[in-house]
C-alpha cells in the first residue's frame, strides 16, 4: 500500500517514494521513511510488512559490512541485492502465522557500471534499464513514466520525473501520500533531497496542470 519509483539515468538512479504508511483504512504514519541507504553506494524503496522490512535491511547492512571487513573490497551491486534477495526468498516460504511481505527496488552504483533491480516479494530478481515502480500506486505512476522518461536524461531531469510520478499517484491512490522522498545514486554516493528541494518539482507539476485547463477553456 505504497507508490516508490525507480529510474535509470545516465549518471545514475533516482529513487523516490510517498511517506504514508497505512493499516487497512487507517493511516499511522505521515512521515513513514521509505528510502534507505543500505551502503555509501546502494539503496532501496521499500513495500510491504515493516518488520520484515526493518529486518531485512539490519541483516543485510551487517552482512555487507562483515563483507566488506573481510574481502577488503566494498560488495557489488549485484552481490549486495542477490544477498537481499536469498533472504526475501527464505522469509515468503518460512512456515509462520504471519507470512514475511518485503518488496524492494535497489538503485545502486559501483565500478561496473549503474544498476536498477526490482525484487519482488517471493524472492525473484528482474533488472530493468530504463524504470521501475511498485505498490498500490504503481499504475498512475506507470503512466507518467511510460509517456515522459528519456534515456538520456540526467539525474536532476529524473528527479523532476520522479516526482511527477509520485505525484500522480498521490493524487488517485489513496494508500499513498503526505509527501515525496527522493535519493539519487551517482558516483559520489546515495544523497537523499530535502523537501524544500523536491517542492518546486511537484509546484511544477501542479502549475502544468492548471496551464493545461486553462489553455482548453480559451480555445
Amino acid at each position: 500500500m505504497t507508490t516508490t519509483v525507480g529510474i535509470v539515468c545516465k549518471d545514475g538512479v533516482v529513487l523516490a517514494s510517498d511517506k504514508r504508511a497505512t493499516a487497512g483504512n487507517l493511516i499511522v504514519d505521515k512521515k513513514a521513511q521509505k528510502i534507505h541507504k543500505i551502503t555509501d553506494n546502494i539503496a532501496l524503496t521499500t513495500a510491504g510488512s515493516v518488520s520484515d522490512i526493518q529486518l531485512m535491511i539490519k541483516l543485510t547492512r551487517a552482512q555487507l559490512k562483515l563483507k566488506e571487513l573481510r574481502s577488503l573490497k566494498s560488495p557489488s551491486v549485484k552481490e549486495s541485492v542477490g544477498l537481499l534477495s536469498g533472504m526475501v526468498y527464505n522469509s515468503i516460504r518460512r512456515m509462520t502465522m504471519i507470512p514475511g511481505i518485503a518488496h524492494f527496488i535497489v538503485g545502486g552504483t559501483d565500478t561496473t557500471g549503474t544498476y536498477l533491480f526490482d525484487l519482488f516479494p517471493d524472492g525473484s530478481l528482474t533488472e530493468y534499464h530504463e524504470y521501475v515502480t511498485s505498490g498500490s500506486g504503481s499504475v498512475f505512476a506507470l503512466g507518467v513514466l511510460e509517456t515522459l522518461y528519456d534515456a538520456n536524461m540526467n539525474v536532476n531531469d529524473g528527479i523532476d520525473l520522479a516526482a511527477k510520478a509520485i505525484s500522480a499517484a498521490l493524487q488517485r491512490d489513496n494508500a499513498s501520500g503526505n509527501g515525496i522522498t527522493i535519493m539519487t545514486i551517482t558516483e559520489d554516493g546515495a544523497e537523499e533531497y530535502a523537501e524544500e528541494f523536491i517542492s518546486p518539482h511537484i509546484q511544477l507539476t501542479n502549475n502544468t496542470k492548471t496551464t493545461k485547463k486553462k489553455a482548453r477553456k480559451k480555445a
